[in-house]
């Protein structure tokens, strides 16, 4: 089990960074480490940084300490204690550059990024889904105006992880939540159940759109 951090700087690397090997299907397999779900071989990045996510502790124990409960152990291995410190050093390293050159944006507990491809609605979701995370939510304005951020920098407009219910006119999270923020442009939505998928515009102002359409991807972790 790792970090909150940790899992997220990690899944936003999983989506930023591309394969440059010769395929990453055919990349070799990682040997396990107990203890931490034992980390899966590597088919990909994405799949790879995916299974590491672990659900967020709110334990403020030292790392040290709240390795060795969850492992059961009263002693906990120097090597692969050291292993992940030093990682996870590493990681929030490249988050400091990262958020630096504008590839990722941290709001409270969340961190959105885009790898700045245009798809449709399903294919951005499934996109962000893969390594670990889901389209970006905006949940308070502090978080709109982080991902509108992204939206003005690639002037592009990108889905929301928002989507039309049965009933015709109100919006949903994609966990089936009702709405708990919105910012829709005036006079929107108006599709009346035939534009079921939300974009934002440069100014962050949202509008229902139909969800072939192509838009940028913002996922947020």
């Amino acid at each position: 089990m790792l970090s909150y951090s940790f899992c997220m700087i990690a899944a936003a690397v999983a989506l930023l960074m591309p394969c440059h090997a010769q395929n990453c299907a055919e990349a070799p397999e990682l040997p396990s480490i107990p203890g931490i779900s034992g980390l899966p071989g590597l088919g990909g990045l994405s799949r790879y940084f995916g299974g590491l996510f672990q659900p967020y502790r709110k334990e403020k124990l030292p790392e040290r300490q709240w390795l060795q409960r969850q492992q059961g152990l009263s002693t906990f291995d120097d090597e692969l204690y050291n292993v992940l410190l030093n990682l996870r050093q590493r990681l929030f390293q490249l988050e400091g550059v990262l958020v630096l050159n504008g590839k990722i944006t941290k709001v409270g507990e969340k961190i959105f990024a885009s790898n700045g491809k245009e798809v449709n609605f399903s294919s951005a979701l499934e996109s962000c889904e893969e390594t670990g995370g889901t389209l970006a939510t905006p949940m308070n304005e502090e978080e709109n105006k982080a991902i509108m951020g992204i939206v003005k920098q690639y002037n592009r407009y990108a889905y929301l992880g928002i989507k039309e219910s049965d009933t015709a006119g109100q919006f949903k999270y994609m966990n089936g939540q009702p709405l708990n923020y919105t910012n829709w442009q005036q006079y929107e939505p108006n599709g009346k159940g035939t534009e079921k998928c939300v974009e934002m515009y440069t100014d962050g102002k949202w509008k229902d759109r139909k969800c072939n359409l192509y838009r940028l991807t913002i996922c947020e972790y």
